[in-house]
């Protein structure tokens, strides 16, 4: 990689947690909310319910996102939130995809 700027190459340290485009767009929308629900992320997503929940189970794996489990009444519900760690790490992709692109302008 001689020869590649060095906040170029810094992509190559890029999070995958975060970089994936599912868990991407689940994190920017969690990022803005304080809490979401499950249906709530899933119609803003539009990642049906098993692909969001495994994308869930991850970030969740990850320390990421905080999944609540709970009801509304007799039906079940799901609440998420980001954690600080999921947040910092948002903020992290966040910097260094500036710097990359910062880079590249000159």
């Amino acid at each position: 990689m001689e020869g590649i700027d060095p906040g170029v190459r810094d992509l190559a340290e890029v999070d995958r947690m975060v970089h994936e485009p599912a868990r991407l767009m689940i994190l920017m929308v969690l990022y803005t909310v304080e809490r979401a629900d499950f249906t709530f992320l899933m119609n803003v997503t539009e990642l049906t319910d098993g692909n969001l929940s495994s994308h869930l189970s991850k970030l969740e794996a990850a320390g990421y996102v905080e999944v609540e489990k709970g009801y509304a009444g007799k039906k079940p519900r799901t609440r998420l939130r980001l954690t600080a760690v999921g947040r910092q790490a948002v903020e992290d992709y966040r910097d260094t995809m500036e710097q990359a692109l910062k880079n590249l302008a000159g």
